[in-house]
């Protein structure tokens, strides 16, 4: 979600009240919860006019009050609560709002990837790269980031060569994290990690990490790396995706979120998205395309790496199909 999107369901989420902001934020995962969270605390009064705006979007009557959010803190509380429960709630209410500290694999994920990336740091490699398979692949990414180079790359070695998860090393992050999972004697060995969780990983890499660290696989084993190459799947792929599957695709991704990210895309690949348009919003997505000033690439890969998401949610669901690199397509 882009940062203006998620200033717009902060403010949306404020003006429903407790309730039903606690039933929409039931189906966000972590990482989005997290975001939406610091983005309405960080709203102590918002004009009505905004709020207007918000709500026309989102096809909902406008507010009656000409403010909303003067004791943020509290309404955050009692949503995050009703939401999520009382212990989920008060991990990611720490990282917002200030307050205890909470142990386990779970709480990682509420935190922010600077403070992950600090207290995993100086643990061994391989508990590193076991934690990282348990996260949402942006945000291990995102860890990775804050890693020095040497370091980052030995972990997405780790996790490339790294097959299962025992029982012994679940009891280790058990020791290193305090709580990682109940019932660890009970538990099966887990596949979490190996060539897709590192290629997944990798996807949200920026090109100056991504090749540094496929060097260093090319090097330790090129085969490993090729496999890794072929499940990783980059913007410019999605001309392999069939006409069906491309609009199944822009179903689900925002106008705004596909101009920006087809700045960055070929000629090829920008006539492809089009034709599978309606004549008229092909032609509006042209003329909005031509007429949006210069974006930094940062932003462009990343609205590309949130397509490519929904990309791959699309594919793991089987509505779409994703053809590997060097493989023949399917009729």
């Amino acid at each position: 979600m882009s940062e203006n999107g998620i200033q717009k369901a902060a403010i949306l989420m404020l003006a429903l009240g407790e309730d039903e902001a606690a039933e929409v934020m039931k189906f966000l995962g972590p990482r989005e919860v997290q975001k939406l969270g610091s983005a309405m605390a960080g709203m102590k009064s918002i004009p009505n006019e905004h709020v207007e705006s918000v709500l026309d979007s989102f096809r909902i009557e406008a507010a009656k009050s000409s403010s909303v959010g003067l004791d943020s803190d509290a309404y955050i509380r009692q949503v995050l609560t009703k939401a999520l429960g009382d212990d989920k709630a008060a991990s990611l209410l720490n990282r917002i709002l200030g307050g205890r500290d909470a142990s386990g694999i779970e709480s990682l994920k509420w935190m922010d990837s600077q403070s992950v990336a600090e207290l995993i740091r100086n643990e061994h490699p391989q508990i590193i790269a076991t934690i990282l398979v348990h996260l949402e692949r942006d945000q291990a990414c995102e860890i990775l980031g804050h890693f020095t180079e040497r370091m980052r790359n030995d972990a997405v070695l780790r996790i490339a060569t790294l097959d299962g998860v025992q029982p012994a090393a679940l009891r280790e992050l058990n020791d290193v994290l305090t709580k990682l999972l109940s019932g660890n004697e009970s538990l099966k060995k887990q596949s979490m990690g190996g060539i897709r969780a590192a290629a997944e990983i990798l996807n949200f890499m920026t090109g100056e990490h991504e090749t540094a660290i496929m060097d260093n696989l090319k090097n330790y084993d090129g085969e490993m790396a090729q496999k890794i190459m072929d499940e990783m799947f980059v913007f410019d792929n999605l001309l392999e995706i069939d006409d069906r599957g491309i609009q199944l695709l822009l179903r689900e991704v925002q106008s705004e979120m596909l101009i920006i990210a087809l700045k960055g895309a070929g000629q090829d690949l920008r006539e492809k998205i089009f034709k599978n348009m309606s004549q008229r919003a092909g032609e509006m997505m042209r003329e909005d395309l031509d007429s949006k000033g210069p974006v930094r690439l940062s932003e462009v890969e990343a609205q590309q790496k949130q397509i490519l998401l929904v990309v791959r949610r699309l594919a793991d669901e089987g509505q779409i199909m994703l053809g590997a690199k060097g493989e023949d397509a399917y009729v």
